[in-house]
């Protein structure tokens, strides 16, 4: 699990970024509302593999673009009313193959430590993401000339309580130094919020520092325990 969702540089520590930001028209809650909205609690149909993707297919029914095709996800699943108020040009997406060569990984630099990954091991992980992906939703957020300057991922865990219910972990949220302070951390948590409510999660839970507690509640979430953590 990672400990620090969001990335802080160094000087602006006691400051985290977008934590001064007013409450915007397009919350968490409501966003989850709108998912919400599909069968009336959260759910679609169920919380089975077969109701997912029955949904999925219902969003989806024109044929696939190339991009579609190269997508991890289908991209159906992105909000489209989170995507209208990032900023003029930039778009949300799922992650695709191709962004090995758009700073993915440059990115989640900014985050932790990644290490020295080559394009052969990008694929092989990448294509175990593809064989999953009712489980993995890694998006990023791209600027006006596609160069990725934003990531988080969610990751859906399947339960046997809450009638095999679905909990979604949302993780390594990161933004590019240069592009803190436009509300894209903001934007990354509402579309993963998006994405758990409307593949059918019952909650979503995420780590973080006590710094950036004040971000998170302003993203709709609140304290609910205490984590713990063994490293190896």
């Amino acid at each position: 699990m990672t400990t620090d969702l969001y990335s802080i540089p160094a000087a602006n520590a006691a400051n985290p970024p977008d934590t001064t930001i007013p409450r915007t028209t397009t919350t968490v809650s409501e966003t989850a509302a709108l998912a919400n909205s599909l069968n009336g609690n959260g759910n679609i149909n169920g919380n089975s593999n077969d109701s997912i993707k029955l949904a999925v297919s219902a969003n989806n029914t024109d044929t696939p673009t190339s991009d579609e095709e190269e997508s991890l996800f289908t991209p159906s699943l992105i909000s489209a009313e989170i995507q209208s108020v990032l900023p003029e040009g930039y778009s949300a997406r799922p992650l695709r193959r191709s962004d090995y060569h758009l700073r993915y990984l440059d990115v989640l630099r900014v985050l932790t430590t990644v290490g020295d990954i080559t394009e052969a091991m990008w694929n092989e992980r990448y294509d175990y993401l593809v064989k999953r992906n009712d489980e993995y939703y890694l998006i990023v957020i791209c600027d006006g000339s596609g160069r990725i300057v934003g990531t988080g991922s969610l990751i859906v865990e399947r339960k046997f309580i809450h009638t095999l219910g679905l909990v979604g972990h949302i993780e390594d949220i990161a933004v590019s130094q240069d592009q803190q302070g436009k509300k894209l951390g903001l934007r990354i948590i509402q579309t993963l919020d998006y994405v758990a409510a409307k593949v059918g999660c019952y909650k979503s839970i995420l780590d973080c520092s006590e710094v950036n507690e004040g971000f998170y509640i302003k993203c709709g979430f609140k304290r609910a325990g205490l984590e713990m953590a063994h490293y190896y």
